[in-house]
């Protein structure tokens, strides 16, 4: 996070901490960050911005309900994108999913069954380091893309995805409890169609309340009001900076100063070993020969905080956010820092 948008919290709290969410003040900001975030994403006539209270976990099962309408296809390559299909073979209502997986650090071919109507895949997994670039597959399935750890700071085009979906909290340096989607005109006919069906969807869960409620710049139920303020002030950076194009050339910087450190580092190497595969938002790194999880508590009681591994992967390793608010220069220095630590518990 910015230290502008802490100090945003300070200077637009007055006006909105306490008041409904329903009343103007808080409606204004609401429509501050659809304008904005349609803007950023360069978003067709039809499409708009939905959003709702949780967070991706929530919109997975928001997904579920209304957007699936009777099978998925999933492309799983890590933790993120795995749990989305399990809560799609979870639903009785709809039928087993086709999910097709690779090992980590590694990404499955863009493909689609024919028997299915929706076909969902991460933008970025932020577990392991691997990103995928939204494209359409063969066939007329929505597709759906999870881009809570990818919007904001890579490049995607409208035209290759239906539904585009995120939690603010990494490119938008924002807290958790909201979840946004941009969502086309095939979306939002979806959304109306699985309505019309007369499926029970619970009211927390039903994507065309969320679609009415964002219409009117709110939300179903109250939100955090300091997550609106923070990720406002963070879109509209990100814009006067230059938009999507200069957030996403900003974090390619860094993933090239992450990467090629690593590659001339003996006892370091990316994870994703397919450099076309990797992510310039979340930089896997594996060490040899040091502990990680050793460097990471150094980093940490130094004030360098969150460089670790993803707990399920299991792997000794280093993972790093370059999120547009992440400075490429200090990337640089973090590498100086990783090797000062890796020096001292060798000596």
């Amino acid at each position: 996070m910015r230290d502008s948008q802490i100090e945003a919290i300070v200077a637009r709290a007055a006006s909105v901490m306490g008041t409904s969410h329903r009343q103007a003040p808080v409606r204004d900001i609401v429509g501050s960050v659809r304008d904005g975030l349609s803007r950023l994403f360069s978003l067709p006539d039809g499409w708009e911005i939905v959003l709702g209270n949780g967070g991706s976990t929530v919109f997975w099962d928001v997904a579920v309900f209304s957007l699936i309408r009777a099978r998925s296809h999933h492309l799983v390559f890590g933790e993120f994108s795995s749990k989305f299909a399990e809560a799609a073979t979870a639903a009785p209502h709809l039928d087993d999913p086709v999910v097709v997986g690779s090992e980590p650090g590694t990404r499955p071919a863009l493909t689609a069954d024919a028997s299915c109507d929706t076909v969902a895949y991460p933008h970025n997994e932020t577990s392991t380091g691997v990103a995928m670039t939204p494209a359409r597959p063969d066939g007329d399935a929505l597709v759906l893309v999870d881009a809570t750890s990818a919007a904001g700071g890579l490049a995607w085009s409208a035209s290759q995805a239906d539904v585009y979906y995120f939690a603010p909290q990494k490119c938008f340096a924002s807290d958790g409890g909201l979840w946004l989607a941009a969502c086309s005109p095939r979306a939002i006919e979806r959304i109306a169609e699985i309505k019309a069906s007369k499926r029970w969807i619970p009211a927390s869960l039903d994507l065309s309340i969320a679609l009415d409620n964002s219409r009117a710049n709110q939300t179903y139920n109250t939100p955090a009001l300091a997550t609106f303020i923070m990720l406002d002030e963070q879109v509209k950076w990100l814009n006067d900076k230059g938009g999507l194009a200069w957030a996403a050339a900003r974090c390619a910087e860094s993933a090239r100063t992450l990467y090629s450190w690593a590659e001339r580092t003996p006892w370091a190497s990316p994870f994703v070993t397919d450099p076309s595969h990797r992510s310039d938002v979340v930089g896997t790194i594996d060490l040899d020969g040091v502990d990680a999880n050793e460097v990471n508590a150094i980093l940490r009681a130094n004030g360098i905080v969150d460089t670790d591994s993803y707990r399920k992967l299991g792997r000794n390793q280093m993972r790093i956010g370059m999120f547009p608010s992440v400075e490429p220069t200090d990337v640089a220095a973090l590498t100086t820092c990783i090797e000062m630590v890796v020096s001292h518990l060798r000596s």
